[in-house]
């Protein structure tokens, strides 16, 4: 799969994009590109093998490494919200902006 010149205008204004002539060529390089890559991949036989949830499923033997959950720095709730508009309980106020 290929885009055309076309194509990326299209695109472009559907994302409400103002793109060059040279930017859009160069676009059309980049993505054309990475369909390439993507259709490379699908040749790659795959079948009889099992999706993986996770990586990390794979390796039996291998144990994450995570850090203890502890704070770092200490509570300053106060002073983060000493500059927003409007606080109540602790709690930043926005407008509703669903109904």
């Amino acid at each position: 799969m290929s885009l055309t010149s076309a194509d990326i205008s299209r695109i472009a204004n559907l994302a409400r994009l103002e793109l060059a002539p040279d930017e859009s060529e160069r676009m059309r390089g980049q993505i054309n590109d990475f369909f390439a890559i993507v259709e490379q991949m699908r040749q790659v036989n795959t079948e009889g093998i099992v999706p993986l949830a996770h990586p990390v499923v794979a390796l039996p033997d291998f144990a994450l490494r995570l850090r203890e959950d502890v704070a770092s720095e200490a509570n300053q709730r106060e002073a983060n919200q000493h500059s927003a508009p409007a606080v109540e309980r602790g709690l930043f106020l926005v407008p509703k902006v669903i109904e």
